[in-house]
């Protein structure tokens, strides 16, 4: 189970780690829209940061917890349209 659970990280992580660097913000600069994307993408970003700091203290379900709230962000900002996003892998689009 173990095995599992680590690997399921493992591969989260990495999930989020592409996801994170395709999602290209698209609204533009000082408009309301562009926060919202902004905000978006640092929520990503400090749960895929967290999600590392739980794999350094070795827990893995905080691990993939993180991995997977942040990934949400991300999904949930490709359907609002605030990220430019063509990967229908990484992203529900």
């Amino acid at each position: 189970m173990a095995a599992d659970l680590n690997e399921k990280v493992e591969r989260y992580e990495r999930l989020l780690s592409e996801a994170l660097a395709k999602a290209d913000i698209s609204p533009i600069e000082n408009s309301h829209m562009r926060t919202v994307a902004e905000d978006y993408k640092n929520m990503a970003r400090s749960y895929y940061e967290d999600g590392i700091h739980f794999i350094r203290s070795e827990d893995p379900v905080n691990a993939l917890i993180c991995f997977s709230y942040g990934h949400a962000w991300l999904d949930a900002g490709a359907r609002l349209g605030v990220f430019d996003v063509d990967d229908a892998v990484l992203f529900t689009i």
